[in-house]
């Protein structure tokens, strides 16, 4: 298994972690905080809030470093000439040819 593929469970993992706690929020206060102490805050609901909100940050920073090392082993080997795509790049375009040195047409003489 390449350190690419781990990299992309990973990806996956933190993505759906990340869509779990978004969608337990809610922005106008009717999320999981207010089911758990209603009006009153009672009993750590706050802190309920409060662990969203930091799980929140906390995947999405993981996320993007995640990404960030996930290009870097898998472009690691993209910027040598020695790849297959900049060699097929070359390939597909064709050099431009040189013109061929113009030689002065014979004269010819006219009809008599």
């Amino acid at each position: 298994m390449s350190t690419f593929s781990i990299f992309l469970a990973l990806i996956t993992i933190v993505c759906f972690l990340l869509v779990v706690v978004i969608m337990v929020q809610n922005p106008k206060g009717g999320g999981l905080s207010s089911s758990l102490g209603g009006s009153t805050q009672i009993g750590g609901v706050q802190k309920t809030t409060d662990f969203l909100d930091k799980s929140t940050w906390t995947l999405g920073t993981i996320l993007i470093l995640l990404i960030l090392l996930s290009s870097l082993s898998f472009g690691g080997s993209l910027g040598t000439s020695e790849s297959k795509i900049i060699e097929k790049t070359e390939a597909i375009t064709p050099k431009a040819a040189t013109p061929a040195p113009a030689t002065p047409a014979p004269a010819t003489e006219p009809a008599k």
